[in-house]
């Protein structure tokens, strides 16, 4: 006769095998969902990455800026075309001694995929008029990429100042840069546009109205390195010293190619794919020195 503990053994038995099984499944789950945790990209200090598709050379577009009363709505409009993009970093370097909470805050509710958050003020004394502006934000950003970039990352770098209007078909076009890769630029240099002259798929020359003797009469948004480049040239920066206004686009092509190496892009440079649109400056005349409102609004 069985005992009245192996009857409840017996009874028990097939519940204990459930949630064994149950238990079971629910680690092989886990197991598998922390294996695709593993390769996916990991939150990096002022900024975030995802995993680019391996096919397609990633655009690391480098924005300096600085406060003011338009900035927000200049990023606003930057993000809002540059969230359509795959594979593509931006690189916000702040005129700042630290990060300020309106650029983190606004990249972090973006929508974009990938970024980073810099910062670097400017010396006081090359705060002047009439010296050249975001010349260490820039080379803060081409020290991130090539601290933080191998030859083995596919990409092209482009200087995407924040006062410009941007087409999507324009980084298309540039993913493909061998070297350095021109195009025309709308709306600068006191004309409607500004443009490389090509002749058989070579620049032979420039269509500007100012200093069209500087050895490359281009604007910073008319062109793009490709990333192998800015990693073979380490030296290669924007320089401060005997750099005049205008000519820091001449100045630092000068260290990684010639104009004969140029690559057209944009139909032979006969299409305006960007435009130096610059925001109106902000009407503030009636603006009280001390807030007299009874909440704080961010614009």
């Amino acid at each position: 006769m069985k005992s009245p503990a192996c009857g409840r053994f017996f009874l028990v038995f097939p519940w204990i095998l459930i949630v064994i099984i149950v238990v079971d499944v629910d680690v092989r789950r886990r197991s598998k969902s922390d294996q695709r945790r593993s390769v996916s990209p990991s939150l990096l200090p002022g900024g975030k990455e995802v995993s680019p598709n391996p096919s397609l050379p990633t655009v690391y577009a480098i924005t300096p800026t600085y406060s003011r009363a338009v900035q927000k709505a200049e990023l606003t409009r930057l993000a809002n075309t540059f969230r359509h993009l795959e594979n593509f970093h931006w690189i916000v370097v702040e005129d700042s001694p630290s990060r300020t909470p309106l650029v983190s805050q606004l990249l972090s509710r973006s929508g974009l995929r990938s970024y980073t958050h810099l910062h670097v003020l400017t010396p006081r004394r090359y705060r002047r008029s009439g010296l050249p502006r975001a010349t260490e934000q820039r080379n803060q950003a081409l020290g991130w990429i090539r601290q933080n970039r191998s030859p083995r990352h596919p990409g092209v770098v482009f200087f995407a100042d924040d006062d410009n209007t941007y087409s999507l078909e324009l980084f298309e076009e540039m993913r493909l840069t061998r070297k350095v890769s021109v195009w025309p630029v709308g709306l600068v240099g006191g004309r409607r546009y500004e443009r490389p002259l090509v002749e058989d798929g070579h620049v032979v020359g420039w269509y500007t109205g100012w200093r069209p003797d500087r050895p490359f009469a281009i604007d910073m948004a008319g062109f793009a390195v490709n990333l192998q480049v800015i990693l073979s040239n380490p030296k290669a920066v924007f320089k401060r010293g005997g750099s005049q206004p205008g000519m820091q686009e001449s100045d630092f092509l000068k260290q990684i190619t010639t104009v004969q190496e140029l690559e057209p892009k944009a139909a032979n440079c006969t299409k305006v794919l960007v435009w130096h649109t610059r925001t109106e400056k902000a009407n503030l005349a009636f603006e009280p020195k001390h807030s007299q409102d009874v909440i704080d609004i961010e614009v």
